[in-house]
């Protein structure tokens, strides 16, 4: 009888101790489910080649920036502020692209009105002070707007484009030549027909690596701690500045009420990982509160 016991309580544990290791994995593959990325990157160039050459890009970039007095200390506490949000974001970047281990990262800000941010291959991040001053951007907020950047470079979004580009144009060329040659055309119809069709591939190509990016930064924001919700309230405040927005259809970005409400499809996937990092209850989070626009 002892002895069944023992094998019992033995078997118990056995089942215990099993489970107890897969915890943590489980824990760690909620949030976006992460995709394969384009086969097109293999099109768009060699990767150690593509970061050699976004750095000699951005290296020059921060030169002229320099030589016009536009680049802030290392003192500047705006600049402070946003290595302080990127130290948190990027041990998260490995589950999006394992070579971002090796990544060299910078980050910057170029004293400019622009409305804009950016993360070129290799993990080289600028952020223009307009888009802290004139959208009066919380950190969540920021750890979004970085987020969606980081994304980008971590999806290799621009050697992808490249190949889509290069296979897009090179068929619809061969195809305007083809149909221009049934029906007799003038050869020169067939290509401009073929330049339109690339063109607009084109854009819907950059609309759902943008998708993506919102979908990524979120997830690297809320893992770092930030509140997710931050995407939502930053596009709303885009849309408040920028009140004529192109058609969705022939503009490279997706419109902010797209955006939107791809975040909010999603957010049920990331709010869970942000109470997680937070230590909260992700039934019972306080509301989102952002910061109002500054005053023109």
């Amino acid at each position: 009888m002892k002895k069944l016991k023992f094998n019992s309580a033995a078997l118990a544990l056995a089942c215990a101790m099993s489970v107890l290791p897969a915890l943590p994995a489980l824990a760690q593959n909620d949030g976006i489910p992460v995709e394969k990325m384009s086969r097109m990157r293999s099109i768009g160039g060699d990767a150690d080649q593509v970061n050699q050459q976004s750095k000699l890009q951005y290296d020059q970039m921060l030169k002229q920036a320099h030589d016009k007095d536009q680049v802030a200390t290392d003192s500047n506490p705006q600049l402070i502020r946003l290595r302080a949000i990127a130290d948190r974001l990027i041990p998260f970047t490995k589950r999006w692209n394992p070579d971002a281990a090796n990544w060299k990262w910078e980050v910057n800000l170029l004293n400019s009105p622009t409305v804009n941010a950016f993360c070129m291959p290799g993990g080289r991040i600028a952020f223009y002070s307009g888009i802290l001053t004139k959208l009066n951007l919380t950190d969540d907020e920021v750890a979004a707007v970085m987020g969606h950047e980081i994304a980008h470079a971590l999806r290799e979004h621009a050697r992808a484009q490249a190949g889509k580009n290069a296979v897009t144009s090179t068929v619809a060329r061969v195809g305007g030549s083809l149909i221009a040659g049934y029906f007799g055309l003038d050869p020169r119809l067939g290509d401009a027909g073929g330049s339109a069709v690339a063109q607009v591939s084109a854009l819907k190509f950059s609309r759902s690596d943008e998708s993506e990016a919102d979908l990524v930064g979120l997830d690297l924001a809320a893992r770092a701690g930030y509140d997710p919700r931050a995407g939502v309230a930053l596009w709303q405040k885009m849309a408040a500045i920028n009140k004529s927005q192109p058609i969705s259809f022939l503009s490279t970005h997706p419109t902010g009420s797209d955006r939107i409400r791809n975040m909010n499809d999603h957010m049920n996937l990331v709010l869970p990982v942000y109470a997680r990092a937070k230590g909260l209850d992700a039934n019972k989070l306080p509301p989102y509160r952002s910061l109002a626009l500054p005053k023109s």
